[in-house]
């Protein structure tokens, strides 16, 4: 802090009217040859204060995070006199100035010997407590290096104004706080709690010598700080041995610095909100549901901790303003990626994107939550090469329900309703979604109805809270308020839809069971996914008043073993829906949604009750016969098979497989190769190729035409 002169001639004056001891008749000289400014008050230098910490504070005031934000000096808070141990200033004085209580801010008789020692040789200081502070006050009364004559004689001058209007208590306490003790720690609350871990109050005598020792040479070695300290107890008379002084010194000097007590329960938000040294921000977070979040995740990872598992994040949202009242980006201690926030940093999506897809359908009138989709294997030419979409389980249903495919997860009727409602509009419906994918539609392929392409944690929770607000989306915000203006990007009514079987136990069931992690007490929508290879687990949904995301996985990407949403991520989001609480009865059903009894005919599903945009409803789902018939599922219809030059034809084979093929065989230009209940493997044969499925070599209930292309045997 620095302070310039608006009129030297008033506090001059004030120097010149006071009575001063022996040898003042200095004091000519020194108004003479330095000019005399105002120094600010003790209250001024208080108010003016900056810690290099960031508090910030909950939504109800309570403190939440403790964060160092100025990176190059390390302040803690002002700390009053009366808050720091009785043992400290006597330390202080003793090694700075003894006389403290004697003088008028210059010590003369100190002043007078030190330039008799300066002239035989002996160099040393007689700068008074007060003349330190005016350095610390006035940069340009601030040593670097040796004074020049010039700043000595203004530091005079200033020390002696400065006691005008200070008090020796109010001295001492700036001194205390303004004065660099050790690197980068300044002020007495940082040195105490840094190297000692405790505070001022309770500093003890060894303690208060060693921070003593440090004032005039804060970056000394640790042994000639020792040295230093045992002079000045030997000099005070102090209880404390010289060999616990040197120990004491050499084990805080020598040590890391010690962990700051106070709040660490959102250490990732300071990076989000850049709050300003010494400012005290509030935010939208709830500490007390921050704390227990942190918890249950701490606790989820421990119960996977045998499958590879040691990180995790959640979110927590007000369903209506967007207010972010959890974010925990990381559990801390074990981390595979320490400083990773793992609700900002993009993972792969896995299936949470399904829900988005088949909003779009209903919206466009493509499907309905009665709408029978073909789960069975589908083979997909791509210009990478063949694209064959598999369930989690491996498993095959045959004609099952939008409802059933959705809340089941079910992968190929999600890649078949692809198909129906266009990649690239899928692509561009995402991107209003708030969840900007970097690459272009064709990069991810069908792969992004699987959740192919990677989101963060919190946008893809406010994508889901768009989806529980009838298709408006919002931002979200880490400060309290209400919600920011919003713009429709879905149809309210088919966001109602999928929410309705996101919420479907029964739908659910088949997959899951009914006892499962998602199955909560109050009303709530949920969807899992996990990411190929396992590298990726979530569960994000809603309730009628909150948004909860959780992710579960490593931050550098390694692998989990044999760990799904149902497991990994399920438990974790279902502990903090049940600590949320809320209403058993879901939203309102919006105008433009009606109800309809639906009967299958066949019946591959039971007659229900089903829900359907207006002027899509249907009483009676008939199947096609096609549709029920065996299919073969590889090689697709126009594959090309090209044969490796580099391996002998002997040792290539092609896997046919066929999906409901129990009976049949296969047959190939004619011939039979053998049974198609499962895959068979045959050795390719240039050409081109007819391969049927049937019962005999003319009744076929499906075939293809194929090429194999390479070198012949020879």
């Amino acid at each position: 802090m620095k302070h310039k002169a608006n009129a030297p001639h008033v506090c001059c004056d004030a120097l010149q009217q006071r009575k001063f001891p022996a040898l003042s008749f200095l004091l000519p000289a020194v108004l003479l040859l330095a000019g005399c400014g105002d120094l600010p008050a003790p209250a001024q230098v208080r108010a003016a204060w900056r810690s290099s910490e960031a508090l910030l504070l909950d939504r109800q005031g309570e403190p939440l995070q403790r964060s160092r934000v100025d990176k190059q000096l390390r302040r803690l808070d002002w700390v009053p006199l009366a808050a720091i141990s009785p043992t400290v200033l006597p330390a202080v004085l003793g090694a700075e100035d003894r006389r403290f209580y004697q003088h008028h801010g210059v010590d003369w008789r100190a002043l007078l010997s030190a330039g008799a020692d300066s002239l035989g040789g002996e160099p040393r200081g007689a700068s008074t407590l007060s003349m330190q502070l005016t350095g610390l006050l006035d940069a340009d009364l601030r040593a670097s290096g040796q004074r020049s004559i010039g700043q000595k004689l203004g530091q005079l001058r200033a020390a002696l104004a400065l006691e005008q209007d200070w008090g020796k208590a109010q001295i001492a306490e700036a001194y205390l706080n303004l004065a660099p003790f050790r690197g980068e720690l300044v002020g007495i609350d940082a040195a105490s709690r840094l190297l000692f871990g405790k505070a001022p109050a309770g500093l003890d005598q060894r303690e208060a010598l060693i921070l003593a020792s440090l004032l005039r040479a804060p970056n000394a070695p640790p042994e000639r700080v020792a040295v230093r300290a045992c002079a000045l107890a030997h000099y005070l008379r102090a209880s404390s041995s010289c060999a616990s002084l040197r120990a004491l010194t050499l084990a805080s000097l020598g040590a890391p610095q010690q962990a700051l007590p106070g709040p660490n329960l959102a250490p990732e938000l300071a990076a989000q909100l850049k709050p300003q040294p010494g400012q005290q921000l509030r935010t939208s977070l709830d500490a007390g549901l921050q704390r227990r979040v942190r918890a249950i995740l701490r606790e989820q990872i421990a119960q996977l901790s045998g499958r590879n598992v040691r990180d995790a994040a959640a979110v927590v949202l007000d369903r209506q303003s967007g207010e972010v009242l959890a974010w925990v980006g990381q559990v801390g201690e074990g981390a595979s990626a320490r400083f990773v926030d793992g609700v900002l940093a993009p993972r792969q999506a896995g299936s949470t994107l399904k829900p988005f897809l088949y909003a779009l359908a209903f919206e466009r009138r493509l499907l309905t939550p009665a709408s029978l989709l073909d789960d069975s294997p589908v083979a997909l030419s791509t210009p990478a090469g063949q694209y064959i979409p598999q369930n989690y389980d491996r498993s095959f249903r045959g004609p099952v329900s939008v409802r059933l495919a959705l809340a089941g997860s079910l992968n190929i009727p999600a890649v078949r309703t692809l198909l129906l409602v266009g990649l690239d509009d899928f692509h561009a419906r995402l991107n209003a979604l708030g969840l900007p994918l970097l690459q272009p539609a064709a990069y991810y392929g069908y792969g992004l109805a699987l959740g192919g392409a990677e989101v963060q944690l919190i946008a893809l929770s406010n994508a889901y809270r768009a989806l529980a607000n009838g298709g408006e989306l919002s931002a979200w915000h880490l400060t309290p308020g209400k919600a920011q203006a919003g713009r429709a990007v879905q149809d309210a009514g088919a966001s109602w839809l999928v929410g309705d079987i996101l919420s479907d136990r029964l739908a659910r069931a088949p997959a899951f069971g009914l006892d499962n992690p998602l199955a909560t007490a109050a009303w709530s929508a949920v969807k899992t996914g996990t990411s190929k290879d396992m590298r990726d687990n979530w569960a994000v949904g809603f309730t009628e008043r909150h948004v909860v995301g959780v992710w579960v996985g490593n931050a550098n990407g390694e692998a989990m073993w044999d760990v799904s949403g149902v497991s990994g991520a399920a438990p974790a989001w279902r502990a903090i829906v049940a600590l949320l609480g809320g209403s058993a009865q879901g939203p309102a059903m919006p105008a433009g949604v009606l109800r309809q009894t639906v009967r299958y005919q066949p019946e591959v599903e039971p007659a229900r009750e089903e829900s359907f945009l207006a002027g899509t409803e249907q009483a009676r789902i008939e199947l096609a016969a096609s549709q029920l018939g065996p299919s073969i599922v590889y090689p697709a219809e126009g594959m090309i098979v090209a044969l490796d030059p580099d391996i002998p034809i002997s040792r290539q084979r092609i896997w046919l497989r066929a999906s409901q093929a129990e009976g049949l065989s296969w047959w190939l230009d004619g011939q039979r190769l053998g049974s198609a209940n499962g895959p068979l493997a045959w050795q390719p044969q240039p050409g081109l190729h007819r391969l049927g499925l049937g019962s005999s070599a003319t009744q076929w209930r499906d075939s293809v035409r194929f090429q194999v292309r390479g070198m012949r045997p020879g």
